[in-house]
C-alpha cells in the first residue's frame, strides 16, 4: 500500500504517513486516553503536514519533550511532535484522523503510559 492520509475533522490540518504501519500505539497516558489517539511513529523526514500556520494549537505538559498538535478549529488531535527534533527527530501522527479501511488489520499496542511506560501486550 502507498502513503496514507488523515485530517481533523474540519481538514483545515492534515498529515500523510509514507506507509501502512506496521502497529499503532494505542497508550493511557493522561492525554491520549482523552485525544483517543492511535499513534504510527515515522522520522520527521518521513511525515508530511499540510496546515497553515494559524490552523494548529500546540499543547506540551509534564516533561515538556513533545507537543500535542491539534485543530484551532475543530480541535481534533492530529499528531504529535518533539520540542527537540535535533535530538528526538520523531513524530507521530493519529490514524483515528484516517479512514478505517487504510488501517484495518493493522495490530494495535497498547502502551501503560499512565504507568509502567512498559507495552501490556
Amino acid at each position: 500500500m502507498s502513503a496514507i492520509s488523515g485530517a481533523c475533522h474540519c481538514g483545515a490540518v492534515r498529515w500523510t504517513y509514507p506507509r501502512r504501519p506496521d502497529w499503532l500505539n494505542q497508550c493511557n497516558c493522561s492525554y491520549c486516553r482523552r485525544a483517543g489517539g492511535l499513534w504510527a511513529y515515522a522520522d520527521v523526514q518521513e511525515i508530511s503536514i499540510d496546515a497553515a500556520p494559524d490552523a494548529a494549537i500546540r499543547y506540551s505538559h509534564g516533561d515538556r519533550m513533545l507537543a500535542f498538535v491539534s485543530c484551532a478549529t475543530c480541535g481534533c488531535t492530529t499528531h504529535w511532535e518533539s520540542l527537540n527534533p535535533e535530538e528526538h527527530p520523531r513524530m507521530a501522527v493519529n490514524f483515528a484522523m484516517a479512514d478505517p479501511a487504510d488501517y484495518a488489520g493493522v495490530r494495535i499496542r497498547h502502551f501503560d503510559g499512565a504507568d509502567s511506560w512498559t507495552y501490556l501486550d
